[in-house]
């Protein structure tokens, strides 16, 4: 009998060790048996049940043994006849898993590795056991009498579980089989089939891969170089593993390279492809006074290469002009040679001679012939012939005739007088050469015909005079016109000037027959105003581009604090040379007069009642009277008190005075409270002191008092930011005001801006500054580039304005800081003081109470 291990991944089952016929017999026998036997009947019986389970799950590859004990030798024929062969360990796991499912037999079990030749060898594979893979049990193999040839595994030892051990061949074990996973079609015969645990593997032979070494290595197609010719075999598929190619050239091309390539396992081409070089034929020399031009290359001629030959000038090819390489590597011809080319002889004219010079051979290329004639004749025609590449001479042979020079044409503005007046003029005539009145002879004034035919000097020419040349004067235009040149004779210049300029000089200028002007250049000069004066208490900005008080200049006018202004506040002077209106006047402020109360009495510190600005004035009552109403008032710039005239009322008192109390003070928007307590905190005779920040000003009484009746003498004071005079937009420009304060108060800043064609005159930003005064005077548009003047002018205005920008922008950073203050609500007076319940408070006692 047998049994069988299957490696699946379903449960893995023991065959049962009793023959089947006997459970058969055991079950049939059951009613004739004791109850022990019955027993052992039901276990026959499941495990023939157990059996027929286990071969249903039989799936994948197996492991079997025996259940009987053989020898090495029977238990392989009997592994051999039944399933595949003893079994041959792959790995320790392999080893692990036998171990764990194979049952406990006493004797154990044989496997498949034997001494061979003195090794340890697998008898299935005829491979020699490597010393990764041993499993020997301690002291093992030990080869006890020399005859432990064969190998057992301890399946379930408790001392060396797995291991292996050598023993004698002839004893007794079960034998350990194996059902092979690999078939004669497995690793599709291109690779060796190796055994695993429930499959196998397969190691591809060179130039095969894949899972079955289903796949061939594949080289790769190249490309063949030009000329090249090849002829492939492919036994395994087109440029793979085993394919061979041939390759040779076209006709006139020789191999350079292997003639064969293979497609190696590695996938690669045993070499390079080869390539096919053309036949080489020798080298050509260039012939003498020529030269020779090769394709491709004169210094490696090949087969198809040409050469073409050609002569310097003055001699011909003899010879063919082209020659070619063949694909033999001899050329079609020999290379041709250069003779020098000749010209028809030639003899001296009558009345001459000739001298002649011959470089390379008589009356050849490059020879040349000199002709001269007796005194009194001239050689017409060339004095000088030369023999030409195309065998002629370069003009046909001269003559000698009688000596005359050519007539002369008489300069234009101008004319000429010769002797004799007519006829050929011969050899010793004389001319000479005048001109009109503003022109100029330019050349010799007189020729004279010599003994070779020719004029002393050329025919000069007549040129009219010149005259200095006018450049353009400031602010104007010149227009001129020239009929005989730039600024000569009867030129004519006529002068004109810019708006609100005053020609001074002559308006056209004409270039005399003298080489002078008919007058000076003029000058252009602006127009003049009045000169302005700043008015009394008051001050006078001006922007004056072309000069004091001349046109384009502009003035603006601010009065001190206390006055204002009476006319127009900015005046230009205009091409008329007036300005735009009278100067203005600073007129003082007044404010309406201001007379005693009833019961009561005013004292001014302007002692003559004028009321002018800046002036204070103080009101009191008689005894028994309180006053209703600010007890200080000041005339402010707008013309106005800081509070209304009080008024003197009869006194009442209703309670005890340490008991009354005023109502408590918040602090002031853009200013300060000082206090100065009587009895007690903001009780009677408390006076509270008021003042403002610098741009503002208070607009009510600048003191306080806390009357008997618990009510103070007056509403608290505001501060009211610093007016500036209005601005209006430049025109045609733009004006862009930010008013923190209100229009045109402390903080407020403007810019402005020229429509394009136009430049900004001053500039470009202002601010209201705090003492009422706009930073700088506001700019004007005008057109046309700037001179240098304006250009300092507005550079100063940029600086200036960017002082005024920083000056604004700190004081908005402290307007910002007072306003983030005032967010935090309303805060009432701390009436507790460090100084105690009578004294001086400060600023500090304003801040809210913790």
């Amino acid at each position: 009998m047998e049994a069988s291990l299957v490696k699946t991944t379903a449960p893995v089952y023991l065959a049962p060790t009793v023959d089947k016929a006997s459970c058969l017999k055991a079950i049939w026998n059951w009613r004739f048996q004791t109850v022990i036997f019955r027993t052992a009947q039901l276990l026959c019986f499941s495990a023939l049940i157990f059996e027929l389970i286990e071969q249903k799950e039989v799936a994948a590859w197996t492991y079997n043994y025996s259940t009987k004990a053989y020898s090495w030798n029977y238990s392989r024929m009997f592994c051999q006849k039944h399933y595949t062969d003893l079994v041959a360990i792959q790995n320790k796991k392999e080893i692990a898993y036998l171990n764990d499912v194979m049952p406990y037999f006493n004797s154990y079990y044989w496997i498949g590795i034997r001494r061979i030749n003195d090794k340890w060898t697998w008898v299935g594979t005829k491979k020699v056991l490597t010393k990764e893979a041993e499993n020997w049990a301690d002291n093992e193999p030990n080869n006890k009498k020399n005859n432990q040839d064969c190998v057992e595994i301890y399946i379930k030892s408790v001392s060396a579980p797995g291991k292996w051990n050598d023993e004698p061949c002839w004893k007794k074990k079960r034998a350990l089989c194996y059902t092979a996973s690999c078939q004669d079609m497995s690793c599709s015969k291109q690779g060796e089939c190796i055994e695993t645990i429930g499959n196998y593997t397969c190691s591809c032979f060179p130039g095969f891969y894949g899972p079955e070494c289903e796949y061939v290595q594949e080289c790769g197609e190249f490309g063949l170089p030009q000329h090249v010719l090849m002829n492939c075999s492919h036994p395994l598929g087109n440029f793979s593993f085993n394919s061979e190619c041939s390759f040779h050239c076209a006709e006139g091309y020789e191999l350079n390279g292997p003639s064969k390539l293979k497609c190696l396992a590695s996938g690669m081409w045993t070499n390079n492809p080869p390539q096919c070089i053309a036949a080489q034929c020798p080298p050509l020399k260039t012939p003498e006074r020529g030269s020779m031009t090769c394709l491709p290359s004169p210094e490696a001629p090949q087969y198809q290469s040409s050469c073409h030959f050609a002569c310097e000038e003055g001699f011909a090819l003899v010879g063919p002009e082209v020659v070619q390489c063949t694909a033999s590597g001899v050329w079609t011809a020999s290379p041709p040679g250069c003779e020098v080319v000749r010209c028809p002889l030639l003899e001296a004219p009558g009345k001459g001679t000739m001298d002649c010079v011959h470089p390379l051979t008589a009356f050849a290329y490059g020879s040349s012939c000199k002709f001269e004639c007796e005194p009194g004749y001239q050689v017409r025609g060339r004095a000088t012939l030369r023999c030409i590449g195309s065998g002629q001479w370069t003009t046909p042979l001269p003559a000698c005739e009688a000596i005359a020079c050519e007539p002369l044409e008489s300069p234009v503005h101008g004319s000429t007088d010769c002797s004799p007046l007519s006829g050929p003029l011969p050899y010793n005539t004389s001319c000479s050469f005048r001109c009109a009145d503003g022109f100029r002879l330019k050349g010799a004034d007189m020729a004279q015909c010599t003994d070779l035919g020719r004029w002393t000097a050329p025919a000069p020419v007549c040129e009219a005079l010149q005259c200095q040349d006018l450049p353009a004067p400031d602010q104007a235009q010149v227009n001129c016109s020239h009929p005989f040149g730039a600024f000569r004779y009867q030129s004519t210049c006529s002068f004109s000037c810019d708006e609100g300029l005053l020609l001074v000089g002559a308006g056209e200028l004409r270039c005399l027959g003298t080489g002078t002007w008919s007058a000076p250049p003029p000058q252009c000069q602006a127009f003049t105003c009045t000169p302005l004066l700043s008015p009394r208490n008051g001050t006078m900005t001006c922007v004056q581009p072309l000069g004091d008080s001349s046109y384009k200049s502009r003035c603006q006018f601010t009065c001190d604090e206390g006055f204002s202004l009476s006319g127009p506040e900015i005046l230009d002077c205009a091409p008329s040379g007036h300005w735009t209106g009278p100067p203005p006047t600073c007129e003082a402020i007044k404010c309406p007069e201001l007379f005693a109360p009833e019961q009561g009495s005013l004292a001014c510190s302007d002692t003559r009642r004028e009321f002018s600005v800046g002036y204070t004035c103080h009101f009191s009552c008689n005894k028994g009277f309180e006053l209703e109403g600010s007890n200080d008032v000041e005339c402010t710039a707008s013309g106005k008190w800081t509070a209304p005239p009080p008024t003197c009322q009869a006194g009442v008192v209703s309670a005890p005075l340490s008991e009354v109390r005023c109502p408590a003070l918040t602090t002031l928007e853009q200013g300060t409270v000082s206090c100065r307590h009587g009895l007690g905190t903001f009780g009677p005779n408390t006076t509270c002191y008021f003042g403002c920040h610098a741009g503002f000003t208070l607009t009510g009484g600048r003191a306080l008092r806390c009357r008997p009746s618990g009510q103070w003498t007056a509403g608290a004071p505001t501060c009211r930011a610093v007016k500036c005079s209005e601005l209006h937009g430049t025109e045609p420009g733009t004006m862009n005001c930010s008013n923190p304060w209100g229009n045109f108060s402390y903080g407020s800043t403007c810019s402005f801006h020229c429509p394009e064609g136009q430049l900004l005159n001053g500039s470009a930003r202002t601010a209201c500054q705090e003492n009422g005064q706009w930073s700088t005077p506001m700019p004007t548009c005008q057109a046309g580039p700037l001179t240098i003047q304006e250009a300092l002018t507005y550079f100063g205005g940029a600086v200036a304005s960017t002082i005024g920008l920083v000056t604004c922008g700190t004081l908005l950073a402290l307007l910002r800081k007072r306003f983030r203050q005032k967010d935090d609500g309303e805060s009432p007076l701390n009436p507790q003081s460090h100084l105690g319940t009578y004294g001086v408070f400060t600023n500090a006692a304003f801040d809210p109470s913790p």
